[in-house]
Formats: structure tokens, sequence, C-alpha cells
């Protein structure tokens, strides 16, 4: 049998009793045991990369990366780990519809928060990853990622198509303090900030603080439609002491862009519902108006700016 970095899969399920499983593929769902040549090499560096601290680590074997999940059931440890490719995905070909995929690359040059929400598993650091890149091919400049683990491979340099240079630095945060993190990206002065994840009030009011003073900052969450992602980045906003209304209105003035990604068919391709703010914050704007507002009526603007970029229409009027 193939080894494991051959074998095809995007998840490896390792049981307490030491048994892997990986996606069948002829349901959305169904698993099957698999047994690679090499596995127990892999699961005994799968065990003794554990540190002890953080349940989420990155495993490094035999030239590919895999980002690990340790959870403790009744029977003992268990452990998930991704795949991660060799390079990052070219945008071009996640499935994402044209239209939405050339205005996302037009954002490339703005400045505010494009947040990508979904569930564990739908996507989101791969089209995030992916999207970075393409900023850094189209218009070059200094990016900084701060991730726990570190998963795509984005750290290098970059050759644009104007022939200057993109350059992408990784980092995990330094003793585990995001805020920490993300203080010291800042300092070094990058066009783009990546956070893997906003996963507390400290890191949410510091990309929106981020987003705000000029930079452009991508970053997931967990949520499972648009305006629960943008309802889940005002409740940390507000945990760190500030009123919820003005944690609305720091939120409606740093968003760019809120997405949320789900995988469909087989193979599987990127499906978004999204929602824009428009670039010029001087110019008036019915989705920061609403996120200010705090009421969180955007189906219908949702809808309309839908309508509107698959009739190859202008989402902003001149």
């Amino acid at each position: 049998m193939a080894t494991v970095n051959e074998t095809d899969f995007s998840d490896i399920y390792i049981i307490p009793d030491g048994t892997a499983y990986i996606w069948g593929r002829k349901t959305p769902s169904g698993l099957v045991q698999v047994q690679p040549d090499d596995y127990d090499e892999f699961y005994q560096t799968v065990k003794d990369t554990y540190d002890g601290s953080n349940p989420s680590y990155l495993v490094k074997y035999k030239g590919l990366n895999y980002r690990v999940e340790r959870t403790v059931t009744l029977d003992g440890q268990q452990y998930c780990a991704r795949k991660m490719p060799h390079t990052v995905p070219d945008i071009n070909k996640l499935g994402i519809e044209e239209k939405l995929l050339n205005y996302l690359k037009s954002l490339s040059g703005c400045a505010g928060l494009i947040l990508l929400a979904g569930t564990t598993g739908s996507g989101k650091t791969t089209t995030l990853s992916a999207l970075l890149r393409e900023f850094l091919i189209r218009d070059g400049g200094y990016a900084f990622t701060l991730e726990d683990p570190v998963e795509m491979p984005l750290d290098g340099t970059y050759h644009t198509v104007n022939g200057e240079l993109g350059i992408c630095k990784q980092m995990t945060p330094p003793g585990g303090s995001w805020e920490a993190g993300l203080k010291s990206m800042l300092r070094s002065k990058p066009r783009y900030v990546y956070l893997g994840e906003i996963r507390d009030p400290e890191i949410a009011s510091e990309a929106l603080r981020a987003a705000i003073s000029g930079h452009l900052v991508l970053s997931t969450i967990h949520a499972s439609t648009v305006t629960d992602a943008i309802q889940s980045i005002v409740k940390y906003a507000a945990a760190t002491g500030i009123s919820e209304e003005m944690a609305f209105d720091l939120v409606g003035n740093g968003i760019l862009a809120v997405l949320h990604q789900t995988l469909v068919g087989v193979p599987k391709r990127a499906q978004l519902e999204y929602v824009f703010a428009n670039p010029d914050p001087t110019k008036g704007d019915q989705v920061r108006g609403i996120v200010k507002s705090g009421k969180m009526n955007l189906s219908t603007t949702i809808e309309a700016q839908r309508i509107r970029l698959s009739r190859g229409i202008s989402l902003w009027d001149k």
C-alpha cells in the first residue's frame, strides 16, 4: 500500500486503539479503515510531537505538514491529523464563482477586515491562504501571519506581475499570547495581516483596530452564517469591556467583507455566501450602517449584492 503522504485523504482519524480511518468517498461522511506502509512510524511521530500543552499542534512528517488535534476520550488519546499541501492552492482552482472571485481579488489594495466563516473542515484556511497568495502575486508587499499551529506554506518570496516582490513571514503566538503576537506583527508595518482564527475578545479587538488603522486583515471564525459571524465578532469585541453599542460601531467601521463557506459536490468546491462593505469608508454604505445599528437585518442586502455581482453590476454607486 502507499505511504501516509501518498494516501489520498484530507483528514485521518486515529482512535485510541491506534486504528486509522479516512473518508471513503462513496458517501458524504462514510469512513474506511486504512493501514499505509509507514503508518506505525507516522502514528509514533504524531504521539511524540505532542508536548503536553496545546492540543492543536503541527507535525512535520517526511516533507509534509499535518495539523493535529488531540482529544482525550473515555478510552484514551484520539487524533485527527489534517494533511496540508506542499504549496498554497491557486485560488482560481477552488471553484469559486468567477465574478465573486474577481471582486475578492480587487480588494488587495484596500484596508479592513476580510472575515471568512464556516464550520470545522469547510476549507476556510485553504481559501483565505489562497486569497493572500493572490494578493502577494498581484500587488506584492509585506505580509505577516499569526497561526497556532502554522498550516499552509505561505512563508517566502512572491514575484509579482509587475516585476516587484511580495514577502510573507509566518509565526506562532509568542508564549501562547495572540494579543502579544499581533502587537509585535504590527510594529513591523505589514501590508497584510493574516490571523489563523479569531477565537477570543483580545484578538478580535486587535484585529479590528488593525483593520481600521489601514491594514488589510484576513481571518477566520467559526460561525454558521454571515450574520452569525458578525454577531460573534461583536460579542468578542464587547467582552473586552466596551459597550455593545461601541462594539457594533467598531465592527461596522472595521469590516470590509464577511463570507461564509461550505464545501459542496464531489470533488468538493467552495460555495460562498457574502456581504461586502464599501472599500471607501468615507462614502455612505448600507452594510456599515446596518451593522452599526445593531439590528443585523442583512438578508435583503446579501441577496441584492449577490444579484448585482452575478449581473456584472458594480456594488457601489459611482
